[in-house]
């Protein structure tokens, strides 16, 4: 069974026995806290150890106003405890409107001197409560083992993140720089790569903000406890911080990823000013690192169809079938931005600077473009890519042999903005359920890395990934999220790579153009 079919398989595997969990075993929808009457609303009277109450920081004594339900979606309901007209309307009644995985708010009750805000009901410095299964019943005694198995396949994606992305980047700086004869060539390269990339995370970051699937999604994570990537940090700011005051303290967190691509840049760039031997040494060691690296990351992500099995059955049991329909919008979002990037933009590249039909080509293209589609790899497309540009496309060896292996390197059109559309999904939800801001800043430093996330995304099946944890935590967002999109990914992961080969392709045409080469199919003549 192909790897393709092997993650749909256990992906609706997960997705039935979460919900054959859901409906047979018992778990009520609260559970964690009991309430008594007090004047300023309700007071916590006791409070479930290892409930979610408990892990939320609710203690007892504290006292609470109101409490919002389904807040960011379009069913927000806000109740407050005062206005309970009968013993029939109590806090638990309320919170039995909830469903499993639903964050819920709770308005804490007025110090003295404080006046009531205006207006609508404020909930920052509010606890965010994520309500989940008992810790006593039945299903979370299920449900156990198949969290354990989430959590470690999480903490094998985390643990690739700092090694796979230096090393690459590092090798991939530091190779390009020893071809010295080819630097006008290379240059163009470079442009072309980095205009198409940026290109598709715009295209990326105008849809996913005017959809928006992630407002008021209902995902079942926990809203944030701190302010997360909502710092008051400007743009400006954010950069300087990516320089890195000490490499080393940098390197024991994927917190500082702006500050280990820089540096890993940076190195790449010096080992090709060095003299020899030194400059070579230390380039072999990293392309070494690098292959290795990509080993152990081909080795982790075959278990991805039983990580993606065993968070199925986490999410599925707890929440039911509501943060499936929010990934829909999601993935309609991701594939028609890869529709518009590879449908318009690309082919008006290849007719206003290549000169050339882009129908024709992409004709031609078709057998690495379907290669790509089945093997969802850039680098196992890599030989049919050089096969087919070279005999059916008609360009030459020596734009092939250049541009063709760094772009399943470094050129990720597709893989930059699926990344940038999943952190800013991801953002939005956050957002609606918790009190931070995704400001202008915010969205230009996510375009700022997820291109260079994107060059530093191994050619391997849900690289992405892996990539856009690097991002997550960059930002100082949780990573379940990424996870819960493992879900959905290998549709789009697909799709991506198709879109990764074709912007390859038709860089080299483009490429081979403006080096006087005819042959690339025939130039579209004026008149």
């Amino acid at each position: 069974m192909s790897d393709h079919w092997k993650v749909l398989v256990w992906m609706v595997a997960g997705v039935l026995v979460g919900l054959v969990m859901q409906w047979t075993l018992p778990a009520p929808a609260w559970a964690g806290a009991e309430f008594a009457a007090h004047p300023g609303g309700v007071q916590v009277r006791a409070v479930t150890g290892g409930g979610p109450a408990a892990r939320a920081g609710m203690a007892v004594g504290d006292v609470y106003r109101a409490v919002a339900l389904g807040r960011g979606g379009s069913e927000e309901e806000v109740v407050t405890f005062a206005s309970l007209e009968n013993a029939a309307q109590t806090p638990a009644s309320v919170l039995e409107r909830s469903s499993n995985g639903e964050v819920i708010w709770f308005l804490p009750a007025l110090v003295a001197g404080e006046s009531e805000p205006e207006g609508e009901l404020r909930f920052k410095g509010g606890k965010a409560l994520a309500l989940s299964m008992n810790p006593d019943c039945a299903r979370a005694t299920w449900l156990a083992p198949f969290k354990f198995a989430a959590d470690i396949f999480l903490a094998l994606l985390k643990m690739l993140i700092v090694p796979l992305v230096l090393s690459s980047i590092v090798a991939g700086v530091a190779g390009v720089g020893t071809m010295k004869d080819l630097k006008r060539l290379g240059g163009k390269t470079f442009a072309y790569y980095l205009a198409t990339s940026l290109l598709a995370i715009l295209v990326g970051q105008f849809l996913v903000n005017t959809i928006r699937p992630g407002d008021g999604a209902a995902l079942g994570l926990s809203a944030l406890t701190e302010a997360g990537m909502g710092t008051d940090d400007s743009f400006v700011e954010v950069i300087k911080r990516a320089i890195p005051t000490n490499i080393f303290s940098a390197l024991q967190s994927n917190g500082a990823m702006l500050s280990i691509i820089f540096f890993a840049l940076l190195l790449g760039y010096f080992i090709t000013q060095t003299a020899e031997p030194h400059g070579s040494r230390i380039r072999e060691l990293f392309e070494s690192f690098f292959e290795v690296m990509m080993k152990m990351a081909e080795g982790v992500l075959k278990l991805l169809p039983y990580g993606v099995f065993a968070l199925l059955v986490k999410v599925t049991a707890a929440t039911g079938f509501a943060p499936f329909k929010a990934l829909l919008l999601y993935m309609f979002t991701v594939a028609l931005a890869l529709l518009i990037h590879s449908a318009l933009t690309l082919p008006m590249l290849l007719k206003f600077v290549g000169k050339m039909h882009p129908g024709l080509w992409f004709k031609a293209m078709s057998p690495a473009i379907m290669t790509a589609f089945s093997t969802s790899s850039s680098s196992m497309t890599l030989p049919v890519t050089m096969r087919t540009v070279e005999q059916r496309g008609r360009v030459s060896n020596k734009v092939t042999s250049f541009t063709l292996p760094l772009g399943a390197t470094i050129n990720m059109d597709g893989t930059a903005l699926y990344e940038c559309i999943g952190v800013i999904f991801l953002s939005q939800y956050y957002a609606s359920i918790s009190e931070f801001t995704l400001t202008f800043g915010d969205q230009a430093f996510i375009v700022l890395l997820a291109l260079l996330a994107s060059v530093g995304a191994a050619g391997i099946p849900s690289a992405g990934l892996v990539m856009m944890l690097t991002i997550l935590s960059a930002l100082g967002l949780p990573i379940e999220g990424a996870a819960l999109l493992l879900a959905v990914d290998r549709p789009l992961d697909m799709l991506r790579t198709c879109v990764n080969v074709w912007s390859d392709s038709c860089g080299a045409a483009i490429i081979s153009r403006t080096e006087g080469e005819t042959g690339p199919l025939e130039p579209i003549t004026s008149g």
